[in-house]
């Protein structure tokens, strides 16, 4: 190409290019690329202090970063030069030392660039199997913290993967520590049973100690699965092999570990005849659960994700779009005249108090939330002209045409709705953004098989969760 004619395409001719630089940048891996002082100077001010602060540095020709590898730095020199990096710079291999080297640069613009490209790609594919070695590699270049971006949204996706599910070695200690850590005591989603986390912690602890001790942990660390078949758990006094040794590498992520989610039977017929946990952390416990004898706490930390609270494709109007893993409906442009309907997979029968929460992204008019029956549900058209027991935009209730005005007042975006359905009463009753609002009354006609259901038109958008409980 011609030069003049573009002035990002001449900028290129620039990067790590001997012939038009003036400085040299020595990487943590000791590889060297070029750069023009006055330009990196003009475009970071981290390089504008490091290149005329008056000091050694800004006499030499050469500027040295010992925590940055040159795989990140080429993405460095690449905004710096044109403003921009291509999409196709980033790649599994680079994109954790290219965001560790925007962060140390302070290129905020970037750091959201390389953000955005990763949540792309795990909407395009939520399963990606790469990120357990992302998790582990991130462990080894960037400090424990908490308020990092990109750490956060790589835990939220590995919290969501079984560790079950991940072959032992890509999951590295460190970077099992980071997922640990971020999400201990904490209301995120979480996808292990904390047996499990421990399960596979010891096993991977073991791992690194010697193959008699993985193998002698595998065989006396049953699955959750594999313990349920069995009814009586035989206690197993005997210690593992270089259970000392274990013990020692097990020592960072047992302080991570909630032992208090852990079923009574487990402990003592388990884990604690292994001899690799220390006896206080299971005095503790046991103290812990003779004083909440009667707690409700759950076996999982967080909230546990549970992949009935999810859209129907099978059962959804031809207009409506569902997407963020079937957690979100939303209705299409020429829908604006009408109302579709869709149903949630979650089957309500039997006995027992069901609640879910419909956080309203988008409202619309006439949007409606309740339940529907399966019989003769046409889900082309509004839920309330038929089998279907629901709450409008106007606070109208609404059943088979029949309405009930004033039940609650109206609400629109941002608004979360809890429904409460008691199967043993068969009533119903709304919660509107914390406010709880009776049953309705007038509604004794309830089938014994019932589904989570909306209606919306364009704009609606709609997302279905388990009931949020305020702590």
């Amino acid at each position: 190409m011609t030069r003049g004619y573009s002035l990002e395409q001449d900028l290129r001719l620039l990067i790590n290019n001997p012939k038009y630089s003036d400085l040299k940048i020595l990487c943590e891996d000791e590889k060297i690329l070029y750069g023009c002082r006055a330009i990196l100077a003009a475009r970071s001010e981290v390089f504008d202090r490091l290149c005329y602060n008056g000091m050694k540095e800004s006499h030499e020709n050469k500027i040295s970063f010992p925590k940055i590898n040159s795989v990140g730095m080429e993405i460095i020199l690449e905004y710096i030069y044109t403003g921009s990096i291509k999409e196709e710079s980033l790649t599994n291999d680079n994109i954790i030392e290219a965001f560790n080297a925007a962060d140390y640069f302070q290129l905020s613009d970037l750091q959201d660039f390389i953000i955005k490209i990763f949540k792309n790609k795990l909407e395009k594919n939520h399963t990606e199997n790469y990120l357990p070695e992302l998790l582990s590699k991130f462990a080894t270049i960037i400090s424990l913290v908490e308020d990092n971006i990109f750490l956060n949204v790589l835990v939220e996706a590995v919290a969501a993967i079984p560790l079950n599910t991940i072959e032992f070695g890509r999951l590295s200690i460190a970077g099992l520590r980071y997922l640990l850590y971020c999400t201990y005591k904490k209301e995120t989603p979480f996808a292990t049973p904390e047996y499990e986390i421990f399960r596979y912690s010891a096993i991977l602890a073991a791992k690194q100690v010697s193959n008699d001790a993985c193998k002698a942990l595998m065989k006396r660390l049953l699955t959750l699965e594999q313990i349920k078949q069995i009814e009586n758990l035989e206690v197993e006094n005997k210690v593992i092999v270089d259970h000392q040794k274990v013990t020692k590498e097990l020592e960072p992520l047992v302080e991570l570990i909630d032992f208090r989610r852990i079923k009574g039977r487990i402990l003592v017929n388990i884990i604690e005849p292994l001899g690799i946990i220390p006896v206080e952390i299971i005095l503790n416990v046991y103290r812990n659960n003779t004083l909440l004898f009667n707690s409700d706490l759950n076996d999982i930390r967080g909230m546990p994700i549970d992949s009935n609270y999810v859209w129907d494709k099978s059962a959804c109007g031809s207009k409506l779009i569902i997407e963020d893993n079937d957690k979100i409906v939303c209705a299409l442009s020429d829908l604006d005249r009408s109302w579709q309907s869709v149903r949630a997979k979650m089957v309500l029968e039997n006995k027992g108090v069901f609640e879910w929460d419909i956080v309203i992204g988008k409202s619309c008019t006439s949007a409606c939330v309740g339940v529907c029956s399966s019989e003769n549900f046409n889900y082309e058209t509004w839920a309330g002209y038929q089998s279907g027991w629901i709450l409008d935009y106007h606070g109208t209730c609404g059943n088979f045409g029949k309405y009930i005005d004033n039940y609650c007042p109206s609400f629109g975006d941002g608004t979360i709705i809890t429904v409460h359905l008691d199967m043993n009463k068969k009533t119903i009753s709304f919660t509107v953004n914390g406010t709880k609002y009776p049953e309705v009354s007038a509604w004794n006609n309830l089938p014994s098989k019932l589904y989570p259901v909306v209606s919306l038109c364009h704009p609606g958008r709609f997302r279905i969760q388990p009931h949020q409980k305020s702590i």
